[in-house]
């Protein structure tokens, strides 16, 4: 792989070209020789340079964008080279939305590492539309994404159906309330949603749509952390996955609102930008598919059964 494109996505992203060389272990001299061959190679300006910052052009976002790609496949394509003679091993980097991200995938992960050390993962969390894109430009090798997302260029896979549930302050008087609620109930509370783009979000759309209701107030918050801390607190009402409000509904510092009607429920599904797949990628996929059941076990550290 051309080594000037890894020195200039160091430079991008420290910002800076002594802690890019730092980084590089390189001198900072070497460092300018090869951003300014780089330049010379592309007829342009790639970063904008001061005593204060180190900054891309227009064209340097450009070159940045796609050297990641590059990057990327060229990695892939080290490991499953690799792969060929060798037991599971090298890095990982797979990407999730928060609900699974944050509460399921730290178990599999844990077992993963117990079975195959010298798999050296790493974990992206954003929401289902900036882990696909990730996925898409070859930054991830696996996303983990919720709702019903679509993209020809992906290879989509769903692999479980997560539950969802309508959550209250223990204190709040839909929380009190004996029996099912109508869904005309809901609509003059506050509620706490994720952000577009996320899954969970999709998922309260369609809710709302359903129910025919539309919330008198709607504070959008960036994770379901913060949400539950909200609720909790008495701001308002959300709709978050049955996985991650096990301990605070078991603790009674959440309270699940029943409401007449159908179940609320989703699919969870993997997310691949190539049909080849590192042993590392495959041990993953076939933990995901044999072991995310809506069961106790991803929360008990009980063995799994692979």
């Amino acid at each position: 792989m051309d080594q000037h494109l890894s020195v200039f996505v160091m430079v991008a992203e420290k910002k800076n070209f002594s802690r890019a060389a730092e980084e590089l272990h390189m001198t900072q001299p070497a460092v300018s020789q090869y951003i300014q061959a780089l330049e010379r190679s592309m007829g342009t300006t790639l970063l904008e340079r001061s005593n204060k910052y180190v900054r891309l052009t227009k064209a340097g976002e450009i070159v940045y964008h796609h050297a990641k790609e590059i990057i990327g496949l060229y990695s892939k394509m080290h490991y499953l080279i690799d792969d060929l003679t060798n037991n599971p091993s090298g890095a990982l980097s797979i990407g999730a939305s928060y609900s699974f991200g944050e509460y399921i995938l730290p178990h599999l992960i844990a077992y993963m590492q117990k079975k195959y050390p010298l798999i050296n993962p790493s974990i992206t969390i954003g929401n289902t539309k900036e882990i696909a894109e990730l996925v898409l430009g070859h930054q991830l090798d696996i996303g983990i994404v919720e709702g019903e997302y679509k993209n020809n260029s992906l290879v989509i896979e769903p692999f479980a159906i997560d539950t969802m549930s309508i959550v209250a302050s223990p204190n709040n008087k839909l929380a009190l309330a004996e029996g099912e609620l109508l869904p005309s109930h809901l609509e003059n509370e506050s509620w706490i949603c994720r952000e577009n783009g996320s899954g969970t979000r999709e998922a309260a759309e369609k809710m709302f749509s359903a129910y025919h209701i539309k919330p008198k107030k709607l504070l959008v918050f960036g994770s379901t952390q913060i949400i539950k801390e909200s609720v909790e607190a008495g701001l308002g009402i959300s709709l978050l996955s049955d996985w991650t409000i096990r301990k605070e509904v078991s603790l009674g510092t959440l309270k699940i609102v029943k409401v007449k009607g159908q179940s609320i429920t989703r699919e969870f599904s993997t997310v691949l930008s190539s049909p080849f797949q590192t042993k590392a990628l495959q041990v993953l996929l076939e933990m995901i598919r044999e072991n995310t059941k809506m069961d106790n076990d991803l929360f008990s550290g009980q063995s799994y059964k692979l």
